[in-house]
């Protein structure tokens, strides 16, 4: 084992019972040769009994060869500042020069390797504000001690460690009710949880096929599963703050099921294709008074739409956003999205690849994250308008609203009143 392109990771169980230690331990490992990658899956305290401390079986090392192979050392502030410099100048020590530091080093046999882990208690500061750190990976020889790379699970990988940088705790009282669990849904999902939505409700009553996959965030170990069903596990494991809470039901079908959903949701937001199921997630969320945001891929995949209706006196709901269009002799894509899968020469809402479906799907999320925000006061997060139409792959001929011609090109505008013979902006 030599070469600083080895890693050693080290869950928290073991930071912890290192920290409550006597000096020093041995360690056990899972180690891959091809990857250079150790994982500390055991540790003793001095010469106790080890105690397991690796607690995720999915981990890709928890496969690799299982190696009594190393020892973790208390030491002083003194090594932390060596181990500074050797990084620097790509240096090493002799293995006397180590034991100097840490007493307690073993020496492997010649030919022999081993790791060392190092904690100081009370790592030196090289600046006012910089601080080394405390934790360390060495790899071992009879002659030579050098310097590897080292990550610890500190229990800081989730959303919450962005707090102060991010309004993460502002959005983890947040519930969001998702309309679909296609490829745009998915993605909106998956962005959804990693902005650190605390609770999202998906609604989708179909299962993953192998056709979805290319356009999908889901695998293919999830094929025959319901598509929300298979997100809830994937965000779950991903994102473990976010509560996912599938429901695999049909939006027009089980209305009344979804309508309590509505009352807990703070914001909706419908990725489904047809145009059926987009009228009622539109009528219920007015009934609602919730505000919406529909995403969609139009006109053979050209150009992505992302509506944002708010619940307020003057702004219409999608029917009279799509009214105002058909008015103005303005072309109106969304029929389109009522083509079945696989009937016709394509099928529109499909014949987007699937980076773009995911890059709708995390405009469609940052657009509801933004729109959560501001409610909450924060301005960096304000959406002047409320309609987005974005260039994925333009055709020349279409006029306006989708009559951008250059790919990524956009044009946001406002939405309009609503109309006063409209029956969802005007339900009693």
């Amino acid at each position: 084992m030599s070469g600083e392109d080895w890693i050693v990771l080290l869950p928290r169980e073991a930071k912890e019972l290192v920290e409550r230690g006597h000096g020093w331990g041995q360690l056990t490992c899972r180690i891959s040769g091809p990857d250079r990658a150790a994982l500390v899956v055991a540790l003793s305290n001095e010469d106790s009994d080890r105690v397991p401390v690796a607690t995720d079986p999915g981990h890709f090392l928890m496969t690799a060869d299982f190696q009594p192979v190393g020892h973790w050392y208390a030491a002083p502030g003194e090594l932390a500042l060596a181990e500074y410099f050797l990084v620097r100048q790509s240096r090493e020590l002799s293995f006397d020069e180590f034991q100097k530091f840490v007493p307690k080093a073993e020496r492997p046999a010649v030919g022999k390797w081993s790791i060392a882990v190092t904690y100081c208690a009370e790592p030196p500061a090289i600046s006012d504000d910089e601080t080394l750190p405390a934790w360390s990976a060495w790899s071992v020889t009879d002659s030579a001690v050098r310097p590897i790379h080292f990550d610890m699970r500190e229990g800081k990988e989730l959303v919450d460690a962005l707090d102060g940088l991010w309004p993460a705790r502002a959005l983890s009282s947040k519930r969001v009710l998702l309309f679909g669990a296609g490829s745009i849904g998915g993605a909106a999902a998956e962005s959804l949880a990693s902005y650190g939505a605390g609770e999202i409700d998906v609604v989708d009553p179909d299962r993953l096929l192998f056709h979805n996959i290319p356009r999908h965030v889901l695998t293919t170990k999830y094929v025959g599963m319901k598509k929300v069903d298979a997100l809830a596990r994937t965000l779950g494991e991903a994102w473990p703050e976010c509560q996912v809470t599938p429901w695999g039901i049909d939006l027009v079908t089980h209305a009344n099921l979804v309508r309590p959903l509505l009352d807990k949701a703070d914001i909706v937001v419908c990725t489904v294709d047809g145009v059926e199921a987009r009228r009622v997630a539109n009528y219920l969320a007015r009934r609602a008074r919730k505000p919406i945001v529909f995403a969609c891929v139009l006109g053979d995949g050209g150009y992505g739409e992302i509506l944002r209706i708010r619940p307020l006196p003057e702004v219409g709901c999608l029917e009279c956003q799509r009214r105002r269009l058909q008015e103005a002799e303005r072309i109106d894509l969304e029929p389109t999205l009522d083509r079945g899968y696989g009937t016709g020469t394509r099928h529109n809402p499909m014949t987007a690849v699937g980076g773009d479906l995911h890059l709708m799907g995390q405009l469609t999320a940052k657009i509801t994250v933004a729109t959560l925000l501001r409610a909450q006061g924060e301005l960096d997060q304000t959406i002047v308008d409320d309609n987005l139409v974005i260039a994925l792959r333009p055709t020349p001929g279409y006029s306006d609203p989708f009559d951008t011609t250059r790919v990524l090109d956009q044009k946001w505008y406002r939405a309009g009143r609503p109309y006063d013979d409209c029956p969802a902006c005007n339900a009693t």
